[in-house]
């Protein structure tokens, strides 16, 4: 395993193991098979041209004054031949020093011990080094982690090899198996998942790619291992005033479920190709785009931007200008309207071409869950129109997310006909059209959920015209004694709370900071304070960034501040700029309290290093409005800070009519136009029931007023995504149906919706 010292040098700097890992790991290998030292250093010396040097190389005296940086020998050791040298002759020297010690048997058992897993993984080091040199034969470049490679500017798409089980058939799923096929392959880490992906072909046909590889096409292509084939990919027609070759743009057409050339797979235009990208658009009679990916990631440009921000720019001979553009939490929509120019005949017609860009796919992975994707595909179908040309759908590469994407929409079509998905056909046909669509396991395991997730819930979403005929069958009472607005709740209820991604919040200093230990934060959106200048366990408050209908984090869900957690409540209200406080309890109800009063009646409050003075307080009809000056004495800074109070919800069971909320919600965001969009805090006692209803409404009232659409069941699902019991009863998930209600019923605008 350890002859060819090369490859074990350069596997450690592949996959970043320490040489000096490898060489203990070969050292206990070879001794184990009776060898010394000596032999083994041979052996791994090999050609290498090291001769008898002891000592490290004398430095040169620089002769210019200025210092150069300082670099870390490991990490450029792979770029100075000299260092290695020296750095194997130092080790050669320390394991002839390791024979002359006579070794005893209990060392070489302790020895054994201690690296043993170290010997192991070398020899897996080996081995994955060869597969990766196997898979990157083709390619004249090998991806490093920058994502730059070493002799070219092009980069490359890293691509494991796999051992795909040929013989292994993987038949289509019948959605009423789809639960339990699903809970069967997710055991163990995904692991039937991952044997399932690893079987699928990477290009099922030899298909040339000759075209993309011509030296005029190089400089278009943004990956150099991702190329369109031969058989499938775009060229456009020879346009007067242009080139009259027929050059190709890195794109593929690729099928839907029972559409030919649905959709155009391409990846995200450079700035050389921005123009041709349009003229595809054009000459394709596309009016659909599907971008699945930021412009940047980890600093990383993904895309070139080949849109105006606004006005009109002219791209080669097509004129874009935008008309309209949406922000919305999970993606943005925007509206161009392009026209071609600059031919005899005059300018030629104008068309509509909408932008969905999805921008809620992380760096890493996939979505956190696939609601959002499903309402962005939905919105994507709704609005393309039947007359249009292929969807163009790309990311960067055009492959990972853009397959995903197609793969998604391909199965809920299957899904909806035949009752049954047949994900590994599909993405074995559409490899076919596209090398390497659906780039990871996760993507893949991320299509599984998405059937799922639409199998279980369907589409709950409501035109504001059919809400009260829905409410009407929610109502209506059903055979098995469990009408349907109990039934929808009770699906609420079944989502698991994953107690395992509550770490910070279970900890022993901070257990005494939570008010019901049954509602704690998630790990992966609890709301983070400095820590205090020595003292740990500092940084933890009992609340949770929770989404809104236009962007991330609007809201921080909070328990009801205790006596002794006032000052953390307002060092998270100072650090993340809340200036928007909603507070839906009373401080005591029913002989308990549920909060502590964190504000002064008059005078000054001052909690660690703030200060906080009641300016001003009016009452309303349902609610008290406070205006609090802030000052962080550290800082010598002050801010405004506005509390809304509300006493509209009785101490048992919900408010009598919405009229209250609503009203308390349009002067929140009344509040938040005139202070800036930072997170609104909100809470009640242990910031779950009430501050759920109240996140729930504030999300689809917003959504009512934009759209005309509601979905009051994926809303509240999502919160409880977000942060355990959002909307804890049956009650209060009434309560938000019953103020949309009143809402449209109350507004004489929403007449036209009827």
């Amino acid at each position: 395993m350890f002859d060819n010292p090369s490859s074990s040098f350069e596997a450690s700097k592949v996959l970043k193991i320490k040489p000096f890992a490898v060489l203990q790991g070969a050292w206990v290998y070879t001794l184990s098979q009776g060898e010394n030292s000596a032999a083994l250093a041979t052996k791994l010396y090999g050609d290498l041209p090291l001769g008898p040097v002891h000592e490290a190389p004398k430095r040169k005296k620089r002769t210019n004054t200025r210092r150069a940086p300082r670099t870390c020998p490991i990490k450029n050791a792979w770029q100075s031949r000299k260092w290695l040298s020296c750095h194997l002759s130092y080790t050669h020297t320390l394991l002839r020093t390791i024979d002359e010690l006579s070794v005893t048997d209990v060392t070489m058992a302790m020895a054994v011990c201690v690296i043993l897993d170290i010997s192991i993984h070398a020899c897996r080091v080996i081995d994955r080094f060869k597969k990766y040199k196997q898979a990157g034969s083709h390619s004249n470049s090998f991806r490093l982690t920058n994502g730059r490679s070493d002799d070219t500017e092009l980069q490359s798409v890293p691509l494991l090899a796999r051992s795909p089980s040929t013989n292994r058939k993987y038949p289509p799923l019948v959605v009423d198996k789809l639960e339990e096929e699903m809970n069967r392959r997710m055991a163990d880490d995904n692991k039937l998942f991952r044997e399932e992906f690893n079987a699928l072909p990477v290009c099922p046909i030899q298909a040339s790619c000759d075209a993309a590889s011509k030296e005029e096409n190089k400089d278009k292509n943004r990956y150099v291992n991702i190329l369109p084939c031969e058989h499938s990919h775009y060229t456009y027609s020879a346009i007067k005033h242009f080139s009259h070759t027929l050059p190709l743009l890195p794109s593929s057409c690729s099928q839907g479920y029972q559409e030919k050339n649905k959709f155009i797979a391409a990846q995200g235009p450079k700035e050389e190709t921005v123009n041709d990208f349009w003229r595809m658009i054009w000459e394709q009679n596309t009016a659909t785009i599907v971008m699945v990916t930021n412009l940047k990631e980890r600093k990383e440009c993904k895309c070139a931007q080949y849109w105006p921000d606004q006005g009109c720019w002219t791209y080669g001979n097509i004129r874009v200008s935008v008309e309209d553009m949406m922000v919305l939490v999970d993606y943005t929509i925007r509206k161009f309207c392009i026209q071609q120019v600059g031919d005899v005949g005059g300018k030629k017609p104008q068309r509509l071409v909408t932008q969905f860009h999805f921008t809620s796919w992380p760096d890493f992975g996939v979505p956190f869950t696939p609601i959002g994707m499903l309402k962005f595909l939905k919105k994507v179908k709704t609005c393309n129109p039947q007359y249009a040309g292929p969807i163009v759908v790309h990311c960067s590469a055009g492959v990972g997310r853009t397959g995903t994407f197609i793969v998604i929409d391909a199965m809920l079509d299957m899904m909806n006909t035949e009752r049954k998905v047949d994900v590994f056909g599909f993405v074995t046909r559409i490899r076919a059209q596209r090398c390497q669509m659906v780039q990871t396991d996760m993507q893949y395991v991320f299509i599984f959920q998405a059937m799922l997730e639409h199998y279980l819930y369907g589409d709950t979403e409501l035109e504001v015209t059919s809400l009260e005929s829905h409410l009407a069958k929610l109502y209506a009472p059903s055979a098995a004694g469990c009408g349907g607005m109990e039934a929808e709740f009770k699906k609420l209820t079944s989502i698991k709370i994953q107690n395992d991604k509550m770490r910070t919040g279970n900890l022993p200093a901070n257990m005494k900071k939570n008010r019901v230990l049954q509602i704690i934060p998630y790990e992966f959106n609890r709301v983070i304070i400095p820590v205090k200048r020595g003292e740990e366990n500092t940084d933890y408050v009992n609340a949770s960034f929770i989404d809104g209908y236009r962007q991330k984090d609007s809201y921080m869900a909070s328990q009801g501040p205790l006596q002794h957690t006032i000052e953390d409540f307002w060092r998270m209200i100072w650090e993340w700029r809340s200036c928007s406080i909603v507070m839906l309890t009373e401080l005591e109800e029913r002989g308990q309290e549920k909060c502590a009063q964190y504000w002064p009646s008059d005078g000054v409050m001052v909690c660690g290093d703030i200060s906080i003075e009641l300016k001003k307080e009016e009452e309303s009809e349902s609610y008290t409005v406070r205006d609090l000056l802030v000052t962080n004495n550290r800082e010598n800074k002050a801010r405004t800070v506005r509390q809304f109070h509300f006493h509209g919800w009785p101490e048992v069971g919900i408010p009598s009519d919405g009229k209250g909320m609503i009203n308390i919600i349009a002067a929140v965001q009344k509040q938040q136009q005139q202070s800036g969009n930072h997170p609104i805090t909100v809470h009640c006692s242990a910031g779950a029931g009430r501050t759920g209803t109240f996140c729930a409404l504030s999300t689809v009232l917003e959504r009512v007023k934009a759209e005309a659409i509601l979905d009051v069941f994926q809303t509240v699902k999502s919160l409880r995504l977000q942060r355990p019991h959002m909307v804890q009863t049956l009650e209060q998930y009434e309560f938000c149906y019953k103020v949309v209600q009143e809402y449209i019923d109350a507004f004489s605008d929403y007449a036209n919706f009827k």
